[in-house]
């Protein structure tokens, strides 16, 4: 069936050519130029697209992100259906994504593979660390749907963080859902000027409690005092035994994306930059490690992206123990 289906998807994808274009102008006005209007994030957009197209796929089950999906001003699944049709039949009649979106092997994860490949190695350490803590804490939330999934049944306290006009925006997407939130405490955050922890102190966080604190797709948007700081907080604030889950990049990876003119003129539309890397070159173990310990955590389960690169990998997953 692989070889039907790549006889089927070779015309089908010609022939959606003219769709696809419409499609990708439609999906981009909206994510660039709705969410400059809306003031949020345009990158957020980027992850809650990879979700949705996991879950029409059947690569991952995710009902709350397809219903907040379907109320998202700054975003189209429409335009999104346009430029992927083709791919979900050769998806059907194969049994399985042999293109994108996939689950690599371990090692050989593309930049294509980012979202989806970073998504299950989270899921996966969340899944287990989530049995030894009490509260669960996402830093910079966006659009993550993660508390509103199997997690609503169990006895966790919940905290989502963000700056106030993207938690806003969100929470009233969230009703539009009609998507049950009321175990969620909302915590809105300016980073600049607010002290985090007293924020969550005020929302009913326990320091005394073992915590899972998540901070997906955020790093590389600060500069490597804010990432030190951060975790310092975290470690000075939490109790021990924490868990930090957290994505780190190649320093490469955040030059080359964005150097590139057409990423780096839409990141200034929405006042974002890119900024920390780590030198994931030669040893790139070892620079994990000297990052984990010089910021007085134990390193745990870790997941590189794209390690059979000869570059080395792009970037990685991993659980800090505070």
């Amino acid at each position: 069936m692989k070889y039907l289906s790549f006889i089927v998807y070779m015309p089908l994808q010609i022939l959606a050519i003219p769709g696809a274009i419409v499609g990708i102008l439609l999906t981009a006005y909206k994510q660039i130029i709705v969410s400059k209007r809306l003031g949020v994030s345009q990158t957020a957009i980027e992850i809650i697209n990879g979700r949705w197209t996991m879950h029409v796929f059947g690569l991952r089950e995710d009902d709350a992100t397809a219903a907040l999906m379907s109320t998202l001003p700054n975003t189209s699944k429409f335009g999104l259906w346009l430029v992927l049709w083709p791919l979900w039949v050769q998806a059907r009649i194969a049994g399985q994504s042999l293109m994108y979106p996939r689950i690599p092997k371990t090692g050989d994860e593309g930049i294509a593979d980012l979202v989806a490949a970073r998504t299950m190695h989270f899921d996966a350490i969340i899944a287990r660390a989530l049995q030894n803590v009490d509260q669960f804490v996402l830093m910079g939330a966006g659009y993550d749907t993660r508390a509103y999934g199997d997690l609503v049944s169990s006895d966790m306290t919940f905290f989502e963080v963000d700056q106030a006009v993207v938690q806003n925006h969100k929470r009233a997407m969230i009703d539009a859902a009609d998507i049950r939130c009321a175990h969620v405490n909302f915590v809105a955050v300016d980073f600049s000027v607010d002290d985090l922890f007293s924020k969550l102190t005020e929302a009913g966080f326990d320091a005394s409690r073992k915590t899972l604190f998540l901070w997906e797709g955020v790093s590389l948007y600060l500069s490597a005092e804010q990432v030190a700081s951060t975790l310092a907080l975290v470690k000075q604030n939490a109790a021990p035994d924490s868990v930090i889950v957290a994505d780190l990049y190649a320093d490469r990876f955040v030059k080359t994306l964005g150097k590139a003119n057409a990423n780096q003129k839409v990141l200034e539309m929405t006042d974002e930059t890119l900024e920390f890397g780590l030198h994931f070159a030669g040893d790139w173990q070892a620079v994990l490690s000297d990052f984990v310990s010089a910021q007085s955590m134990q390193q745990g389960e870790t997941h590189f992206l794209g390690a059979n690169n000869k570059a080395g990998p792009y970037a990685v997953v991993v659980e800090m123990i505070c």
